[in-house]
């Protein structure tokens, strides 16, 4: 009687496992899609120049689609922690899964007085569906200058 109650639970606890099998792989194959789905821009460095400051950018698209055209509207504040300029930087084309490095000469700026870099919107990205840029960036800063999306 004790080995047909344990045969019992055994068969039992396999159909469930069979059951929940598959939505458990469901959900561990939509995690990593989800996760991959980003755009990530560095600030890598920040050079004085003869017009002002160097900006050098590291960009990623892990997103779905490849980017055809995107720029980015940044704000630069300085040292009083005041917005210097707003300015829309374009940074051309970016293939999945290809970094892209991105240097824009700034005039007029110089860069021991850039304190923090804002991204406040991505005008143009032309690719993926309206406002996927947006919602899949990240940002960092491989300096001291605070870099924000």
């Amino acid at each position: 009687m004790l080995t047909k109650t344990i045969l019992a639970f055994a068969i039992s606890g396999i159909f469930a496992a069979t059951n929940f099998a598959p939505a458990l792989a469901e959900e561990a194959n939509a995690t990593p899609a989800a996760a991959a789905r980003k755009l990530s821009v560095e600030l890598n460095a920040l050079a004085p120049s003869q017009k002002g400051c160097m900006m050098t950018f590291v960009a990623e698209n892990d997103m779905a689609t490849p980017i055809n055209k995107i720029s980015f509207e940044l704000a630069f504040f300085n040292d009083k922690n005041a917005v210097d300029r707003v300015t829309v930087l374009d940074f051309r084309d970016l293939p999945l899964g290809k970094k892209r490095v991105r240097q824009f000469d700034m005039p007029g700026v110089k860069c021991e007085t850039v304190t923090r870099i804002i991204i406040n919107d991505t005008p143009i990205c032309d690719g993926p569906a309206a406002g996927e840029c947006k919602a899949a960036l990240t940002t960092h800063s491989q300096i001291s200058v605070a870099f924000e999306g």
